[in-house]
C-alpha cells in the first residue's frame, strides 16, 4: 500500500534516454522526447494528469522494460487504496478488492504487538466494551479511589 505502480504501454520500443517523466506532488507527465524513432519534432505525451492522491516525487521512480514504462510512485498517505490513478479515468470498486492476507507471525515483534492491540480494541468497541487504553485508565482511577477513601467521588462525572 505504500506505493502505486503503473504500467504504461508505449507505442514503440523507446530507449530510456528518450523518456521524460515528471513527478509532481499531485500530478504526473510522461513524454517521449523528440529524436526518438518515429516521434514528431515536438515529442509525444503518453500520459498526463492529476493524481487521485498525493505522492512523494523525490522518492518515486520509473524504468523502461521493452515497450512498457513502469512508474512507481510513493504515496503520501501510505495506507490508502486508490480507486483510480489519474483523476477522471475509470474507477475501480474498492469494495471488491480482496487484499492479500498477511500473517501476524511475519511481522516484527513491535508491529505484531501494535496490530494485535488494534484488533483487540476493534473487537471491544464492536461489543460496546472499553478498549485496552480505556480499561487501563478505568483501573488506574479505581486504584486511586481505593487509595484515597477520604475523598468523596460521588459527585464526579467520568468518561
Amino acid at each position: 500500500l505504500k506505493e502505486v505502480c503503473v504500467e504504461v504501454w508505449l507505442p514503440m520500443k523507446v530507449p530510456g534516454k528518450f523518456m521524460e517523466v515528471t513527478f509532481l506532488t499531485d500530478s504526473v507527465k510522461v513524454r517521449i522526447k523528440p529524436g526518438a524513432p518515429g516521434v514528431a519534432a515536438e515529442g509525444l505525451v503518453v500520459l498526463e494528469g492529476k493524481l487521485e492522491e498525493k505522492i512523494h516525487p523525490a522518492e518515486s521512480f520509473w524504468t523502461v522494460e521493452s515497450d512498457v514504462l513502469v512508474l512507481t510512485m510513493v504515496k503520501v498517505s501510505e495506507m490508502s487504496w486508490w480507486k483510480t490513478v489519474i483523476k477522471g479515468d475509470p474507477e475501480i470498486d474498492l469494495q471488491k478488492i480482496d487484499p492479500e492476507q498477511s500473517n501476524l507471525k511475519d511481522l516484527t515483534p513491535d508491529l505484531r504487538q501494535t496490530v494485535e492491540k488494534m484488533m483487540f480494541d476493534q473487537k471491544q468497541k464492536a461489543m460496546g466494551l472499553p478498549t485496552s487504553d480505556e480499561q487501563k485508565n478505568k483501573d488506574k482511577l479505581k486504584k486511586f479511589m481505593e487509595m484515597h477513601p477520604e475523598m468523596d467521588f460521588s459527585q464526579c462525572k467520568f468518561g
